[in-house]
This record gives C-alpha cells, sequence and structure tokens, in this order.
C-alpha cells in the first residue's frame, strides 16, 4: 500500500490560539507546530493564514487554518450537521464517560454515549462549529467478521437500489424493524 498513515488532517478555524487553547483544555492535545505564510505556497495566492498542528496521539496530527482575508467561516448547507464530523478514538469506556463529564462541566453540550453495537461515542461541536466524536470500540472479533463478511455485497446493493441494506440489520434491530 502506498499510504502509511494520515500525515494530518485540516480543518478551518475562526481564532488559532483559541482553537489550539479550547483542544488542549478539553481534549488533551499537546500543541506542536505553528506556520505563518502571506502567501500560499501551493497556489502562490497572497492569502495570509497561522496554520496549526495539534498531537491528536499515535502519531495523528489534527491542524488548523486560520484565514483572515477570506469571508467568515460557514458549513456545507447541503450536508447535514451530523455528517461532517471529525471521530477521535478513546482507549475505554471509563474514559468517554468521564470525558463526557470533564465537557458537560465547561459547558459544552454533549450527546451520548450512543451505542453503535461495534462502538459508542458522544458527539460534540467546538468553538469553530465542527463536530466532534469520541468514541471506543466494543466490537468482538465475530461481530467484526461479520461485518467484513458482507460490507461489498451491501456496497454493490446500495450502489443498485440507494437504499440501506440489510446484511447487517443485526447492528441495529429496533431500526431494522422500522425499514
Amino acid at each position: 500500500m502506498l499510504v502509511q498513515k494520515i500525515h494530518h488532517v485540516a480543518y478551518r478555524c475562526i481564532d488559532a490560539k483559541e482553537t489550539v487553547h479550547w483542544y488542549q483544555q478539553h481534549l488533551g492535545m499537546a500543541f506542536v507546530l505553528a506556520i505563518a505564510e502571506n502567501q500560499v505556497p501551493s497556489t502562490g495566492a497572497p492569502d495570509p493564514y497561522m496554520h496549526v498542528f495539534l498531537d491528536a496521539g499515535d502519531g495523528n496530527v489534527l491542524a488548523f487554518f486560520e484565514l483572515v482575508g477570506q469571508a467568515p467561516m460557514d458549513r456545507d448547507r447541503n450536508t447535514p450537521t451530523w455528517v461532517q464530523h471529525l471521530a477521535l478514538k478513546v482507549a475505554s469506556l471509563a474514559q468517554l464517560l468521564a470525558a463526557k463529564d470533564k465537557l458537560q462541566a465547561a459547558g459544552i453540550d454533549v450527546l451520548g454515549p450512543i451505542d453503535h453495537t461495534i462502538f459508542k461515542s458522544i458527539y460534540f461541536f467546538d468553538p469553530n462549529g465542527h463536530r466532534l466524536e469520541l468514541a471506543v470500540d466494543c466490537a468482538t472479533p465475530d461481530m467484526q467478521g461479520r461485518l467484513d463478511a458482507v460490507k461489498w455485497a451491501m456496497l454493490e446493493e446500495w450502489s443498485q437500489t440507494k437504499r440501506a441494506p440489510k446484511h447487517a440489520a443485526w447492528m441495529h434491530p429496533a431500526s431494522a424493524a422500522l425499514s
């Protein structure tokens, strides 16, 4: 495989300093790098920016751009807010619940935990309006095997019908009964 891992994922932010402090305070991410330019290296366009990088653990990097010369930030209005999000893995259910308590104590609205059968997660927004998810895996090897065995058939059926295939309906029995 050509790709070794994700080098970094970058989002736009309203205020780079506030964003760095928020991720340090609420998610324990270390601030690892800042790059500021008045001209975009890849395009040559004059567009001053601050690019900050945070350690998201295990060699993963989360980055943000503060752009002062652009129109104010907005989201993709044609995509529901629940779709565009960044999911970050935590080690245990205890850590997930402790993170929820800490976020709520700081006045941050948190949804969940939500049981997705193969993982449990909580959802909340950062100060830039980006939806974040903290998730803990709880799939058994049997569950993973069952999902792996049907992934191509599910994709093909979806491609043909644009309706949710029933191959993994066992994951959400209540939802399957509704459709």
